[in-house]
């Protein structure tokens, strides 16, 4: 009989389950081993590690900006004061991968333009550190806060932050002098200690804000907080206050800022008044101005392009970095050189036809006045601005050694302690000059042109300034300032050049003489204006060509754009004999030196040295006023 046919091995099955069983436990064993293995190297081994990571995730450190230093002028009025206001910020950790997107819905709700739009993706792609808020808009009203308000839940990261904003409550009268503060930039952001930055997102652009930033910033404070997981403050761990900045205590005053504007009359030009024994800048005038509170929290296109567009260059700040022919201002500087260096005495006359010639040579160098003084000396020659005296004058001395004591006067180089970055060099030529920069030789007719302030001579208001504080301290440097006191400290003396040192102190005597009697002689020049003053003034009259005039041809007003007629230029200090201000004045196209920017400069002086009932103040030095002897004038030998 056959064998039954067994359909199914159940032992052999069993065996097989039992097996697959066994395996599936040790597989499971292994995993827990392993399992159990990384719990105990991430709670044991690595404890303080991710215990340090949890926290630092719970605790955050956030910057305090400190409060920025004011600025005062010299009797407590505040020029660049800290405001409240309100900034829409962003913080991109808590607005994740799409916080492009929560622009548009801000853009959307404040029903603002694409312009905006492009200006907050700019403002909030700057680095920053994580977690801190990024402010893109500023100044908010209060209709964009209650829209804003309205519309928070679905602006994740969106903020509304009070702080303070910096403002300028003068606005335009102090632009060019002051400065303002912007927003930090990516080059800026790349040089700053991100530490000592932390919170802060203005510094310093122009003026004393920018040359004294690191004292007007302050110390930034901090906070530890406890944070939930979306990031928002729950509560605060520790506080270091901040500290606030040093406030600035100018020499500068703003009644005689606002008479010195005002004596320009809305015309181009620029006003400078220095305190010649203190080197303090009373006032500082560039005309026209603009508001810097446009730059605090960043500026339109369409108000920067107005400003950028003007044809009257009101970003220009014409004190510092305006460079013009000085004219007849420096014809008292060079006389005194002249007599230092032994090539004239007072004494010593030229006789004036009208004209100049040099020997051999046929070009006429004209006098302004085309029938000529006479005869003239040094004296009359300056109350005269007598320009063929000073043709004469410069060609004996030569240029080499006129262009060392006009350098030593404070032309052709920075002469502020705290507004040198943003000034001009100028220009007082020389024949290595020439040679280096044209490779070109030096022609004795330049030697002329220089003489009276013409040519490639090229000089600041400001160098004016501190060339006539120069002259009215008879030769003793001390360098203009704005700032007088940081807190209540005063600040350090800055190095100055060597004083002006001559041979015999008697030639001072000589040129100021000169420039008392451009204003108090009737044959001066600016008698008009000095014959009115309550106090001696020394001063010297200027008119700078803007073009050039062809030989033989006369100066016609009427035939000329009235943006290249020439410039006016007066220079003065007084009281003559107690000098307490000294001053510069440039009009741009103004014309008459003697008929335009000397009435300015005496508005200025009245402002600073008489009291309401026009007389002397106590402070300005009272002198007696006695007028020099009238020069003897000889016309013909």
């Amino acid at each position: 009989m056959a064998a039954p046919i067994r359909l199914k091995d159940h032992e052999r099955d069993a065996r097989v389950v039992r097996s697959r069983v066994w395996v599936g436990v040790l597989f499971v064993l292994i995993l827990v081993g392993i399992l159990f293995a990384r719990l105990y190297h991430l709670q044991v081994t690595q404890y303080e590690h991710h215990s340090t990571l949890s926290e630092n995730n719970r605790v955050h450190v956030l910057p305090i900006p400190p409060h920025r230093g004011l600025i005062y002028d010299r009797n407590g009025k505040i020029l660049a004061d800290n405001r409240a206001s309100f900034s829409l910020t962003l913080t991109r950790e808590r607005a994740g991968q799409s916080w492009p997107d929560l622009l548009d819905e801000v853009v959307a709700v404040l029903e603002l333009g694409a312009d905006d739009r492009r200006l907050f993706e700019r403002r909030v792609r700057q680095g920053r550190r994580p977690f801190e808020p990024v402010p893109f808009l500023f100044n908010l009203s209060e209709e964009q806060i209650a829209r804003i308000a309205v519309n928070q839940y679905r602006l994740p990261g969106i903020e509304v932050q009070a702080n303070l904003v910096r403002y300028y409550p003068f606005k335009e009268h102090f632009a060019h002098s002051v400065g303002y503060v912007g927003r930090i930039n990516e080059q800026e952001l790349k040089k700053l200690d991100p530490v000592a930055y932390a919170g802060t997102h203005h510094i310093g652009k122009t003026g004393i804000e920018y040359f004294y930033e690191d004292r007007l910033h302050g110390q930034v404070g901090y906070e530890e907080v406890e944070t939930n997981a979306r990031g928002r403050v729950m509560r605060v761990l520790k506080r270091t206050d901040p500290q606030a900045g040093v406030d600035l205590h100018l020499y500068m005053d703003a009644d005689l800022q606002e008479v010195a504007e005002q004596a320009l009359g809305g015309r181009r030009g620029a006003v400078v008044a220095i305190e010649p024994q203190t080197g303090g800048i009373l006032a500082l005038v560039s005309q026209p101005g603009y508001d810097p509170n446009l730059f605090v929290t960043g500026i339109s296109f369409k108000d920067y392009a107005e400003l950028r567009d003007s044809i009257d260059r009101p970003l220009f700040n014409r004190v510092l970095r305006g460079t013009y022919p000085p004219g007849s201002t420096i014809k008292p500087m060079v006389a005194i050189a002249g007599l230092d260096s032994g090539v004239v005495t007072p004494q010593n006359r030229v006789f004036d036809p009208g004209f100049y010639k040099l020997p051999n040579v046929k070009h006429l160098y004209r006098n302004w006045n085309r029938t000529g003084d006479g005869w003239v000396d040094m004296n009359m020659a300056i109350y005269r601005s007598n320009d063929t005296y000073f043709y004469d004058l410069a060609h004996k001395m030569g240029i080499d050694r006129l262009s060392e004591y006009m350098k030593a006067f404070g032309l052709g180089q920075r002469v502020t302690v705290d507004l040198a970055r943003e000034e001009s060099e100028g220009l007082v030529p020389s024949r290595q000059w020439k040679r280096a920069v044209r490779n070109q030789a030096w022609y004795p007719g330049e030697t002329l042109i220089a003489g009276i302030g013409q040519g490639y001579m090229l000089a600041t208001p400001m160098q004016l300034a501190q060339a006539t504080a120069v002259l009215a301290n008879r030769g003793q440097w001390i360098r203009p300032r704005m700032v007088r006191l940081l807190g209540d400290q005063p600040i350090d003396e800055p190095e100055t050049p060597a004083n002006v040192t001559l041979k015999d102190p008697k030639s001072w005597d000589h040129g100021i003489e000169g420039m008392i009697n451009v204003l108090h002689y009737p044959r001066g020049t600016a008698y008009r204006v000095g014959s009115t003053a309550a106090y001696q003034i020394a001063g010297k009259s200027g008119t700078a060509q803007v073009v050039a005039i062809k030989q033989g041809e006369k100066y016609d007003r009427n035939k000329i754009n009235e943006r290249h007629r020439d410039h006016a230029l007066f220079i003065g200090f007084a009281p003559a004999d107690a000098p307490r201000i000294a001053v510069a004045v440039m009009v741009e196209n103004g014309e008459s030196g003697s008929g335009v920017a000397a009435p300015v400069v005496k508005k200025v002086m009245d402002a600073w040295l008489l009291d309401a009932e026009g007389k002397l103040k106590a402070h300005s030095g009272k002198v007696e006023y006695h007028p020099p002897p009238p020069p003897e004038e000889a016309h013909g030998q």
